[in-house]
């Protein structure tokens, strides 16, 4: 099978002119990666002491792999929809739809928990959100909506957005993650592994809380088809920004809980603002606070990017409907982006309005979002062997060291991420199956028909009519 068509570049080149380089790209993986999901880690990872740190290095590390697989991915098959294409590419429609199902749901199933972060955060300037649930809830809509509108004016204004919000939450970050070293406690970080489980379950427990801070590590390979000579700048963006946010996970992570009791560090809800409280006074909580509003609505504006991306791509590989592929006058998705917005909208709305509180909430959509976007790298982790070696003609090319490793880290995450996840996120998958059925019905009849008419123009007197199939 050859490299897929994913996008009339003609379209998208005279519409956006190629709109995203090497400081968009970072700043895109840097801004999907350094998001909610780091600023709240360190207290969900209390419970596991020092072994969270290890477990960041070594989940590092495994990102570090992944990051590399999708730089030789994105060499070989630079086309926009990222995992989704490789995945095509190597294995077939039916994986790669698949694979596009589960990543577009985890991406549009992260929004309203990014969003709810935002308002978090708004709660310490205005505490009266906590008292107004109804409130909050519509402030929370808002702001999902605002970076969708963002997103409909153009991939150049939503660049531009994202490389502001990202170079601007980091400053904080860096700071805490350099300077903030200098008041670490090493008897805080005493204890190795105080939850009292196993250490092989205690690991596994913390792979998914430490990996859903790692996604997005493969966004600039998504919108390949906006992105200035794909084949270079894909994969230094990827790495560039792989390295980066590790470095600011381990360190950060590690003054944090150096500097705040692990008793008081699990019951925090903001973690790096109460540790800059203890490092540089009240003031100083609250820049970060602001940090993570800026970094939010960073995060959020990177992901809305990404998910009309998915859906386009595979409506222009004929596996959804083709008016997810639409272009609107700004060259943007546009389509894709709104329906992905509303189902968001409605994922909140149904579980804000039942018994589940809005924190429960946000730790189910991690555990699934990790899951559901996990399975993409398992599948692309394996891919390059397959691509290059149809590129390279009779020449094998078979798995490198570095692409067992990132499949078994990706399968490693999974287990962890819990039966719950993995049960919802199974039965999210199989719901895809009948509508890549009535694609492919729908495909079917035009594609037989194109058969029978080059069959009467040629008239080679060949029997290639379709065999009975009693008969076989």
């Amino acid at each position: 099978m050859s490299t897929p068509t994913l996008v009339d570049d003609r379209d998208a080149n005279s519409k956006n002119k190629k709109a995203l380089g090497l400081v968009a790209c970072t700043a895109l993986i840097i801004g999907n990666m350094v998001g909610s999901g780091f600023y709240l880690s360190p207290a969900s990872l209390a419970p596991y002491g020092s072994l969270a740190i290890v477990g960041w290095l070594v989940m590092g590390f495994g990102a570090v792999c992944l990051g590399l697989v999708f730089a030789r991915l994105a060499h070989a098959s630079p086309g926009t929809g990222g995992p989704y294409a490789f995945t095509r590419d190597a294995y077939g429609d039916f994986a790669g739809f698949l694979v596009a199902w589960g990543y577009w749901i985890s991406i549009w199933a992260s929004l309203p928990a990014i969003a709810v972060a935002f308002t978090g955060y708004l709660a310490e300037f205005v505490p009266e959100l906590k008292a107004h649930r109804i409130v909050a809830i519509g402030l929370t809509l808002c702001v999902i909506w605002l970076v969708i509108l963002i997103n409909l004016l153009g991939v150049h204004k939503a660049g531009i957005f994202q490389s502001i919000t990202t170079f601007a939450k980091l400053l904080p970050f860096l700071a805490i993650a350099t300077v903030g070293l200098f008041w670490v406690r090493l008897d805080n970080l005493a204890v190795f592994n105080p939850s009292g489980k196993p250490l092989f379950e205690a690991s596994a427990s913390v792979a998914p809380l430490i990996m859903f801070a790692y996604l997005g590590l493969e966004s600039a390979t998504v919108p390949a088809g906006d992105v200035q000579d794909p084949a270079r700048t894909i994969p230094r963006a990827t790495l560039l920004g792989i390295l980066s946010a590790a470095l600011l996970y381990v360190l950060g992570t590690t003054t944090v809980m150096g500097v705040i009791p692990r008793e008081q560090l699990a019951r925090s809800s903001s973690p790096f603002a109460d540790a800059c409280r203890l490092m540089w006074g009240p003031w100083a909580g609250g820049l970060i606070a602001i940090a993570a509003l800026i970094s939010s609505l960073g995060a959020l504006n990177g992901w809305t990017l990404l998910m009309g991306q998915i859906p386009m791509a595979a409506a222009h590989d004929g596996l959804l409907p083709s008016w997810f592929g639409h272009r609107s006058k700004t060259g943007v998705p546009a389509n894709a982006i709104l329906i992905s917005g509303l189902l968001a909208t409605t994922l909140l709305l149904v579980q804000s309005s039942g018994a589940r509180g809005l924190v429960a909430f946000y730790n189910f959509v991690v555990n699934l979002s990790t899951m559901a976007a996990v399975i993409p790298y398992a599948f692309c982790a394996l891919a390059g062997a397959i691509i290059l070696r149809r590129g390279n003609g009779a020449r094998k090319s078979t798995f490198t060291p570095i692409e067992i490793i990132a499949f078994v880290f990706s399968v490693w995450t999974i287990y962890g991420c819990g039966s719950e996840a993995v049960l919802y996120g199974v039965l999210l998958l199989l719901l895809g199956i009948p509508v890549y059925i009535g694609m492919r019905s729908r495909a079917l009849p035009s594609f037989r028909r194109g058969i029978h008419s080059v069959e009467s123009s040629l008239d080679t007197g060949f029997d290639t009519s379709y065999p009975d199939p009693k008969a076989l």
